[in-house]
């Protein structure tokens, strides 16, 4: 148990050194609405990524959590997530 607590902390240690690269900073990242965008093209864009590397499911950088939002609503709004027949 102690191994697997250590293991997890040293994870976290090592993700917070993690930075976006410098020459991105000025890039104007996907909000909202291009976060629901994504999502509601995500399942064309898994066809696609499996025919072409290139092709993201997901914006990456994109501005965070509203960008989250929005790719979960579109994605659960195109997949009917929470429609009751």
């Amino acid at each position: 148990m102690v191994r697997y607590i250590l293991a997890a902390g040293a994870l976290v240690v090592l993700a917070g050194c993690a930075h976006q690269l410098a020459d991105l900073a000025a890039y104007d990242p996907p909000g909202f609405l291009s976060g629901i965008w994504h999502g509601m093209i995500a399942p064309f864009a898994l066809i696609a990524h499996l025919f072409d590397s290139t092709v993201r499911i997901y914006a990456f950088p994109n501005s965070g959590g509203w960008y989250d939002l929005g790719f979960i609503i579109g994605i659960g709004g195109i997949s009917g997530a929470g429609v009751r027949a």
